[in-house]
């Protein structure tokens, strides 16, 4: 059992995990893909423009690295605060 000052350290650095993951992944879709799409537009890449492409395909690809850097970083803060499986 952990003590409640290891605790509240565990689920700190999970939720800054999470809302570091969270703010990428916003910067990313709506920030790339939507807001700065016009300045990326001069920019082509794979045949189109960049902001296009993060709007379709970068998105998408951006959530997926996130999915397995949260799993690796969650496993090693699991294993720092000796909750691991």
């Amino acid at each position: 059992m952990m003590s409640d000052k290891s605790a509240s350290a565990y689920w700190a650095a999970n939720i800054r995990l999470i809302t570091i993951c969270l703010v990428i992944w916003a910067v990313v879709s709506f920030g790339f893909g939507i807001l700065l799409r016009p300045l990326l537009s001069g920019i082509a890449i794979g045949g189109t423009d960049l902001g296009f492409w993060f709007a379709q395909q970068g998105s998408i690809l951006t959530f997926i690295v996130l999915i397995f850097f949260y799993a690796a970083r969650m496993n090693a803060i699991d294993r720092d605060f000796g909750v691991n499986e």
